[in-house]
């Protein structure tokens, strides 16, 4: 069963080519760091804080390409932690079916956070238990 996670916290150093994001447990305790790239990190830290672009930026444009195809954005799963990588998935709903598309979840966070309102975000229970050790 995935736990419901939000953003609690985006680290945007200017010295290190790693960003930090973390997610911490909506009805729990658990945090936990995920690294991201810098391209991903802005573009999330701009929504959080609800910055404009003038242009459409890529995660405006994967919202866009979505939506106008008839499909509705539902929610963010981070299912899968293999050696050291984590991997989500984007779930979209169209015509009453649930589509699972492959994601960094950078990348998926960037969207999640894109959306209107934000989508919630779910880490698989395995890997919290993996990433914290329990």
């Amino acid at each position: 069963m995935p736990v419901q996670m939000e953003l609690s916290r985006i680290i945007i150093s200017e010295v290190n080519d790693q960003q930090v994001i973390y997610l911490r447990e909506v009805d729990g305790d658990r945090t936990f760091p995920i690294l991201i790239g810098i391209f991903e990190a802005t573009s999330i830290d701009r929504r959080v804080k609800g910055y404009p672009s003038p242009r459409p930026l890529t995660h405006d444009l994967i919202v866009g390409v979505a939506e106008n195809m008839g499909g509705q954005l539902q929610d963010v799963v981070i299912n899968d932690l293999r050696e050291h990588t984590y991997f989500a998935r984007l779930r979209i709903r169209r015509d009453g079916e649930l589509i699972e598309i492959d994601a960094r979840p950078s990348d998926a966070i960037a969207v999640a956070v894109t959306c209107e309102p934000v989508l919630p975000i779910y880490v698989a229970e395995g890997v919290l238990d993996e990433v914290l050790g329990e």
